[in-house]
């Protein structure tokens, strides 16, 4: 499934679908609509392969006797109040609507204490009852909806972005009376959300949380912790931006969205989506194509299966009391996710078909009127206050250099530049990232890896700082566990009798890159970068004899040291690191 376009998950009976679920790369209506129909045909072998064993093995049905209201009663509620219902819920606006189905249900409640007292207990499922009859009535009938729009009318739609000032982006998405804000925040490799399996440990870069508070209905009740309701609406949304998501080579950043719905009167989940895409465009997400979500609804008339209705963006009344709620997701040229619950038995395909041509539209709609005219593409620059991250790839087996024994490498390199580091592996190369605010943090840091990693040019100049004193020099560190040697001829362009009189350990120094020698160590000058004195004539300087011991001339001038000298190899291990396994992270 993983490279796969369509990843698509059907349930269903004979002859119907019951449930629909599926991610996908920007995949056709049709196409969808065409894979729908394979699993419809694999469904219905299936049942019929389980009819026969129900035959062979089954049992008699488990019968039972419905608590339903009388008929009598809710015939009579009908007739005396069916006009004052459909008065009540003939209302564009959300609370006006309630108002006056909660004044008519009081007197309701009122007639049947009085005139049916011995049915009192069925009073609430009575007054659903009817206002249900009455909304499904009307559409079926009228051909039109509650609020008076006609069946494939959107609501009106807003959308802003930048409302606030200080989070790297947030966008605002409005459908009628359904709104969500939704905040885009900026991350290191690091902030990624870590997912422990039983047999894996895993990573997202990509989260959504969908945040359902009461106040967006009108209610006040204490805030706990997300329900199912509220993981599946994050779990859809997130699917449905994750195919038009940077890839980490790309933007090596993680990312976070909430969406707060401030305002709810049916389908949040696919404002979500709205939202975040417009989030992610103004943080600077280079998303290859902004994505919106629509649902459609529908409802069958009970006499005759055969008579429905498929209506466009479904509000509050209609997703109670309607037969189905089909959300789809996706770009102006594909779908990217979806999502469907029904109350009935099952969907036809014929439904199924209305119901994408419905969907198709409304998406191509919103796109069009209501976000590419506010971002259309993501912005070039990021927020200023989200961390800017550079990249830079170094060999494998060089990662060791960088991270040292124990972390100790890669903790001096944050603490020298104070930026955040974070080290991938990925078959022969390394990714290193390196995130600041700050400019000339990740430039110092970024220099201080190149120059453990790859070896310097000659000419090359380094800040260092003096670690050992020799006899015959000075040793320096010009990055973490990286040194050279500044030899004693070479410190000044006069004449050093004792290299104490020139550096002591901790002083900082600026050196050159004289040479590199056939065993990759590194030859400093502090001399080269110091102006020469006029009239300054080179000599024939011989310091044998006479320095603790003396030295052994060679061919690099009198170096007396041993390689030990130069302290342990510092790719002798990698703390541990087991090589040729997939990407790995190292986060400090």
């Amino acid at each position: 499934t993983e490279q796969s376009d369509l990843d698509l998950f059907l349930a269903g009976t004979k002859d119907k679908i019951c449930m629909i679920e599926a991610g996908a790369n920007e995949v056709k209506d049709e196409k969808m609509l065409e894979a729908i129909e394979k699993g419809q045909k694999v469904i219905s072998e299936v049942c019929h392969m389980i009819d026969g064993m129900r035959d062979e093995i089954g049992k008699e049905k488990f019968s039972y006797e419905s608590k339903k209201a009388p008929k009598a009663l809710f015939d009579e509620v009908l007739a005396r109040y069916r006009d004052g219902m459909r008065e009540a819920v003939l209302s564009a606006d959300k609370s006006v609507r309630d108002q006056a189905v909660g004044a008519l249900s009081a007197d309701i409640k009122n007639f049947i204490a009085t005139e049916h007292e011995a049915d009192a207990g069925f009073t609430s499922e009575v007054i659903d009852e009817l206002e249900m009859f009455v909304v499904r009535e009307y559409l079926l009938n009228e051909q039109r909806r509650v609020d008076g729009r006609g069946l494939d009318e959107i609501r009106a739609l807003t959308a802003k972005v930048d409302l606030l000032p200080r989070v790297h982006g947030s966008a605002l998405f409005s459908r009628g009376q359904t709104q969500v804000l939704t905040i885009c925040t900026l991350g290191t490799v690091d902030d990624a959300q870590r997912l422990d399996g039983v047999d894996t440990k895993e990573s997202k870069r990509y989260m959504h949380q969908y945040n359902f508070p009461a106040y967006s209905v009108g209610e006040a009740r204490p805030n706990r912790s997300p329900g199912r309701r509220e993981i599946g609406h994050g779990a859809l949304a997130e699917r449905a931006l994750l195919p038009v998501l940077p890839s980490l080579e790309e933007f090596p950043y993680s990312m976070r969205l909430v969406s707060e719905v401030t305002m709810s009167n049916g389908s949040t989940s696919q404002a979500s989506v709205c939202s975040s895409s417009l989030a992610l465009m103004a943080a600077g997400v280079p998303i290859s194509k902004p994505v919106a979500g629509i649902s459609s609804g529908l409802m069958i008339d009970p006499e005759d299966t055969d008579r429905y209705i498929v209506f466009m963006d479904i509000q509050g009344i209609e997703d109670f009391f309607g037969d189905m709620d089909f959300k789809v997701a996706g770009t102006v040229d594909g779908i990217t996710a979806i999502q469907v619950d029904i109350k009935v038995d099952g969907l036809t395909l014929d439904i199924i078909r209305d119901a994408f041509q419905m969907t198709k539209k409304g998406r191509l709609q919103i796109l069009e009127e209501a976000m590419n005219p506010v971002i259309a593409e993501a912005r070039a620059e990021l927020s200023p206050f989200a961390p800017k991250i550079d990249q830079v790839d170094i060999p494998s087996d060089k990662i060791r250099d960088v991270i040292g024994s124990g972390g100790k490498v890669i903790r001096r390199i944050v603490e020298l530049s104070g930026a955040q580091i974070d080290v991938e592996e990925e078959g022969q190369v390394g990714h290193v990232y390196v995130s600041s605010t700050d400019a000339e943090a990740r430039k110092k840091a970024i220099d201080i890896i190149r120059a453990i990693v790859f070896d310097p040019e000659p000419g090359t100049i380094f800040d260092a700082v003096v670690t050992r004193l020799m006899n015959f020099g000075a040793f320096v560190e010009i990055a973490p566990g990286k040194e050279g040697l500044v030899h004693i001829s070479k410190m000044a362009w006069e004449r050093v009798n004792q290299v104490e009189d020139v550096v002591a350990v901790g002083d900082h120094v600026k050196v050159i890159v004289s040479e590199i020698d056939d065993q990759g160590r590194l030859n400093l000058s502090m001399r080269d970068l110091m102006e020469k004195p006029e009239g300054y004539v080179e000599r024939e300087d011989d310091r044998s004899g006479g320095r603790g011991g003396g030295r052994r001339p060679d061919s690099r001038g009198g170096r007396d040291f041993k390689r030990n000298d130069r302290g342990p190899r510092r790719d002798s291990n990698r703390g541990g690191e087991k090589r040729g396994e997939p990407r790995k992270e190292r986060h400090f």
